[in-house]
């Protein structure tokens, strides 16, 4: 994780938004810290201060000396204060780097599980982008959307949704739908494109879903190059995955070649 996942997103989110490469291990720790499914709240809040802290330092110096980067061109958007910039680069700073992070382990787990499919890959690096979509069908890094509540009753599916009920989406089972994709529960790197919701849909789709697909399809094109022998230094089953947080993947991957 932390010699090939973590460092491509997190490198490319602070060249973005200018933030100093040396604090990348501060809003690790602190994104870490925020997506802990057992946090406290008194854990939450903290990590929340110093984020909010770290961030009000950074757009006040952007806006003395303003410089090629993401924050330094909203501070001359006369619409946001420095509390919404913060807001922004934040959630940007957080989704930037840990969604796409354990897209790439989780990824690369799948791929040397099935060291068929990481073969094809090797051998035609232009099934790259097409493997890509088929692994964020496949794997889900978050299980299931926002909760949304009914405005209306409303039945989906044969089952009534009475107004003030709360709905949640299971990303894992609308990507896995046999009335979506043939054969859903395996991986083909060469599948032809299929709908997903890995990025969400309409309105709510992810703004930061082009960056991701862009250092997915790099990250796996670097490894293939370069460790063309790639395979898991453990079984499986001894993978430590990150059933603890709210963004899946895992903990670390050990591997040789």
């Amino acid at each position: 994780m932390r010699h090939f996942a973590l460092p491509i997103p997190s490198l490319v989110i602070c060249e973005m938004l200018g933030v100093p490469y040396e604090e990348r291990k501060f809003f690790q720790t602190v994104a870490a810290r925020l997506l802990r499914q057992d946090r406290t709240d008194e854990e939450f809040v903290a990590g929340k201060t110093a984020l909010d802290d770290f961030l009000r330092t950074l757009v006040e110096a952007k806006r003395k000396e303003p410089q090629d980067d993401l924050i330094s061109l909203l501070t001359a958007v006369d619409e946001l204060n420095d509390v919404e910039i913060g807001g922004i680069a934040g959630l940007l700073l957080i989704a930037g780097h840990e969604t796409t992070t354990n897209m790439l382990s989780l990824g690369t787990f799948a791929l040397l599980r099935r060291p068929e499919q990481f073969e094809r890959l090797r051998a035609d690096e232009s099934l790259l982008p097409t493997a890509v979509e088929e692994l964020l069908r496949y794997l889900s890094i978050v299980n299931a959307f926002p909760v949304r509540i009914a405005l209306e009753d409303v039945v989906v599916g044969g089952v009534t949704i009475k107004a003030g009920q709360s709905v949640a989406v299971s990303v894992p089972a609308v990507n896995r739908d046999p009335a979506l994709v043939d054969d859903p529960d395996t991986l083909d790197v060469g599948r032809p494109r299929s709908s997903h919701l890995a990025f969400g849909y309409g309105i709510h789709q992810c703004l930061g879903q082009h960056l991701a697909r862009i250092e997915l399809v790099s990250g796996y094109r670097g490894l293939i190059r370069r460790f063309p022998g790639l395979r898991l230094a453990v079984p499986p089953e001894e993978v430590r995955m990150r059933s603890d947080m709210i963004i899946y993947g895992a903990h670390e991957l050990p591997v040789t070649w």
